[in-house]
This record gives structure tokens, C-alpha cells and sequence, in this order.
């Protein structure tokens, strides 16, 4: 377990203004905290998707980065078996800011109820819906580590990472409480081990078919450089540092993403649908394996991920196999059991089989492409290279349109950056699972450069009337934050 100091955790921002609010909750008539019992605090930021944002869950390589903005999360050990939450910013929308759960009702006698009926009971009262993370990380630690858990927390959270900007508000609010919970246990929890145990919190108790990306870029993400990570299912690679006379954005189109939307759950859904087909055509059975944290279907041949096919293979052997569209009822009378334990195959939707399955392989292909021009590149790119990069971008870009994932919004804003090609920005593309949300944009580390970022997003507030906001900076993983001990 990494432990940080005070003087160390304050040098952020953040961080100091969290710590000066525990010290107010360890105060007062009724404290939240007591004075006189040890508070474990924990840091997870949320993360820019650069590249590869929507094939983890086909076995590709993704290249994460950290943000500025954050969740953080402070605990301390009860006397009792009660979990408490207390999260004073949900209240501004609408959501109960105190949620407690006793938990001696996660057990139906010495048996641990399916975590089902957890889910339930979030959703059961819309005002405490936002509990179903940090009381999913309770119910796996009890499922994985019960002789552990012993005693209740209270628990007090804030994040300032805006909501549905498509930047892993969602991973961060699992990793943080987590990390905190599981020192409160006396558990080590950290790297791949962190990062599949809150993807599995995340689909079994918000139902969103998300990939492992997110959850691993918030945990071992780092100041200033760039995680890849080839999800086959979580197999992290060296940290890589974008050359110095480069610069990347976010920018939000203000158009609200949700992985739990019926977009990325149809792309995502499409994929393992060309999948099926291209099965068929080599004779080849699926099984289902739930030996790892999260269950999938296997293959003898590709293992499961279409990310395993090259892209001039799939162009010569597989792509016209593929029907451009399919009707969910049409593919479930010809192939009875749908190869994603995590999304459905809806009759009445029209499902993109061609576009996804094509994204899924070569997305793999420009990502690795994207990562080798960075590292060989070494301090300075010069600007072929970062036109070339750009230019992958921008392929990148017009793969999440083949799936159903664009927007008119960040379309608006990827065009708005190409007419800066001549001060010096490179590429856009939409990020994570699209379908609105955040647009990535590379640029060269110039003033013309930076002029013409701001110029794209002055033109993008006219232009669409919504209110952009600017994602700008990094700053440490959960892992590298580690744990704050306040005595």
C-alpha cells in the first residue's frame, strides 16, 4: 500500500480544499467524523480518451491520459455495520445527499443476496441511484474478501469532474471510494486488481456494458503522460509522455454522454454481432468463460477479440460476409444466443453489424500506429509526425460515425479544427464511447496553436449556443496518489 503525506497530497489544489472540508466534518456539535479515529482518504482523476476509446471491449489498444479533475473520497471506521454516504453535491441535482445502508442487509441470513437485489434497492428511490458505486464496492469486497470486512464506514465524498462530458466521471467515483474502502479493511488494492473490480461494480450495478479502459486510466494513469493499455482484458504497457512540442485538449460539446445509452450499447452490441458471423464462417464454436472478473465468450482462434484480426485479413477474408445493418429480431432468429453477456440484442433496432465489427479491427491498428509514431518520436515529433497522428485522429473519428456514435455537435467541432490546420492544430476526434460528450484535439505546442484552439471553441459557443467546457492538464492516478492518513 502507498501512503502519501499531507504536505504532498495538498501541493493539489483539490485535494487541499478536500482535506480543509474533512477537518470541518471532524468538527462541530455533531461531527460526520470523529476526532479521534483515523480518516483514510483516497484520489481518483477522470481520464481523456487521446485514442481507441471504443474497442477495450474488443480486445484493443487504448491510449488514456489523465485529467485535472477529480474525485476524492474520505472514510473512516464504524462501530456499527452501518454504511454511510454523505456526498453534499448530489443534492444540487435533485439526489438524496445521505444514503445509509445497513450492511447486514446485503445478507439474507449467512448468505450474500445476488447483487441484483443491491441494484434494486439503489433504484428503487431515483434519489439514491448515485450510491450504487461506492455500495457496489462494498458488496465485491464482501463477495471477494468477506473474513476481511468487518465493521461499518461512513464515507464522504466530492468530485469536481463534470458529469457526462464523457471523461469517466462514472470510473472515478468507483476507483476512489474503493481504493478508500479497501485500506479501511486493511486491503492493498491497486493496478489491474482495482481496475477489474470496479468494471465489474460498474456493470453489475448500473447495468452499463463499459469496457476496462476507464477504470484503468483513473488507476495508474500519471502527471503528464499517456497510459496504453491493451485490453485482452487489462494488460497495461509502459507510461508514454506526448513529445514536447505537441499539446492536447479536451473540448466539451455539451452534448451529455452516458455509457448506459442506447447508442453505445447498439454499437457495442453490433460488434459482437459481426463477431457471430465471422465465427460461422471459420466453423468456429464460442464458450462462455467466467473464470475472470467480468464473464465473456471465447474462441479457439481469436480468443474472443475481434481487435486479433488484422485489418487487410478482415478486408480481404471477412468484410463482405458482413450485412451493413441487421435488424435485432432478423439476427436473433439466425443466431439464438448474442456473444456479449452485458448487452442485449433488441428486435426493433437497427444494429450498425458492418461499421462496429470494421472499427473493432482497425482502430487496434491505429492506435498501435499511434503509440509508435509517440515513442519513436522521443522529445520532439516535428511536423510530419504530428500530421500523420492527426490524420489517425481523424480516421478515428469517422470509424465512431460507421458505429452509430456521432453527433452533430462534436462533428461541428472536429471541422472547426481542421480549418485550423494552418495554426497549427493537427486532429479531433470524438472520445470514449461517443454519441456527444468530449472531443479530443492535437495540436502543435505554439502561441499560433493555442490561439487557434481558443478560436475553435469561441466559434463552437456561437455556433451551437451551448457552453463549452475546456479540459486542460493531468494530474496523478489513484495508484500514484496512493492513501492520505489523517490521525
Amino acid at each position: 500500500m502507498k501512503y502519501t503525506t499531507e504536505t504532498e497530497a495538498r501541493r493539489l489544489s483539490d485535494v487541499s480544499r478536500f482535506l480543509d472540508a474533512v477537518a470541518v466534518l471532524r468538527g462541530g456539535a455533531e461531527p460526520f467524523f470523529r476526532r479521534d479515529r483515523e480518516v483514510l482518504v483516497a484520489r481518483a482523476p477522470g481520464r481523456l480518451d487521446l485514442m481507441g476509446g471504443n474497442d477495450d471491449y474488443t480486445g484493443g489498444l487504448v491510449f488514456e491520459a489523465t485529467i485535472r479533475e477529480a474525485v476524492l473520497a474520505a472514510i473512516q471506521a464504524r462501530d456499527d455495520d452501518l454504511a454511510v454516504l454523505y456526498n453534499p453535491a448530489v443534492a444540487s441535482l435533485g439526489w438524496r445527499d445521505r444514503v445509509e445502508l445497513p450492511i447486514r442487509d446485503l445478507f439474507d441470513g449467512e448468505v450474500l443476496r445476488p447483487a441484483s437485489w443491491l441494484r434494486a434497492w439503489c433504484e428503487e428511490d431515483p434519489g439514491r441511484a448515485w450510491s450504487a458505486y461506492p455500495l457496489g464496492n462494498i458488496y465485491y469486497l464482501l463477495e471477494k474478501h468477506r473474513d476481511k470486512v468487518r465493521g461499518g464506514f461512513s464515507l464522504y465524498m466530492e468530485s469536481d469532474i463534470p458529469l457526462g462530458k464523457g471523461v469517466s466521471s462514472s470510473a472515478a467515483i468507483e476507483v476512489a471510494p474503493m481504493k478508500a474502502m479497501a485500506a479501511r479493511y486493511g486491503l492493498d488494492m491497486s493496478g489491474v486488481e482495482l481496475a477489474l473490480a470496479t468494471q465489474w461494480v460498474e456493470i453489475a450495478l448500473t447495468g452499463a456494458a463499459c469496457g476496462v479502459m476507464d477504470q484503468l486510466a483513473v488507476t495508474m494513469g500519471g502527471e503528464d503522460t499517456f497510459i496504453p493499455m491493451l485490453c485482452q482484458p487489462c494488460l497495461p504497457e509502459e507510461r508514454v509522455h506526448l513529445p514536447g512540442d505537441l499539446r492536447v485538449w479536451g473540448l466539451d460539446s455539451g452534448v451529455r454522454h452516458a455509457v448506459s445509452g442506447i447508442e453505445y450499447e447498439a454499437a457495442r452490441a453490433a460488434g459482437f454481432m459481426g463477431y457471430r458471423f465471422l465465427l460461422e464462417a471459420e466453423g468456429l464454436e464460442a464458450r462462455h468463460d467466467d473464470s475472470g472478473v467480468v464473464s465473456r465468450f471465447v474462441d479457439d482462434l481469436w480468443d474472443g477479440y475481434l481487435a486479433r484480426i488484422s485489418p487487410s485479413v478482415f478486408r480481404e477474408k471477412y468484410e463482405q460476409l458482413l450485412p451493413l445493418s441487421m435488424r435485432g429480431g432478423e439476427f436473433g432468429a439466425r443466431f439464438p444466443v448474442h456473444l456479449d453477456p452485458h448487452t442485449r440484442v433488441l428486435p426493433d433496432v437497427d444494429y450498425p453489424v458492418l461499421g462496429a465489427t470494421r472499427y473493432a479491427v482497425e482502430e487496434n491498428w491505429r492506435v498501435h500506429l499511434f503509440r509508435e509514431l509517440i515513442v519513436s518520436a522521443g522529445d520532439r515529433a516535428g511536423d510530419r509526425t504530428a500530421r500523420l497522428l492527426g490524420e489517425l485522429m481523424y480516421q478515428s473519428h469517422g470509424g465512431y460515425t460507421d458505429c452509430g456514435l456521432a453527433s452533430r455537435e462534436t462533428d461541428l467541432i472536429v471541422g472547426l479544427v481542421r480549418d485550423e490546420e494552418r495554426s497549427g492544430l493537427r486532429g479531433a476526434k470524438i472520445t470514449g464511447g461517443g454519441a456527444g460528450g468530449t472531443v479530443a484535439i492535437l495540436g502543435l505546442h505554439t502561441p499560433a496553436a493555442e490561439d487557434a484552439f481558443h478560436r475553435v471553441v469561441e466559434e463552437y459557443r456561437g455556433s451551437s449556443g451551448r457552453e463549452p467546457y475546456v479540459f486542460s492538464g493531468t494530474s496523478p492516478g489513484a495508484d500514484d496518489f496512493g492513501v492520505l492518513r489523517l490521525r
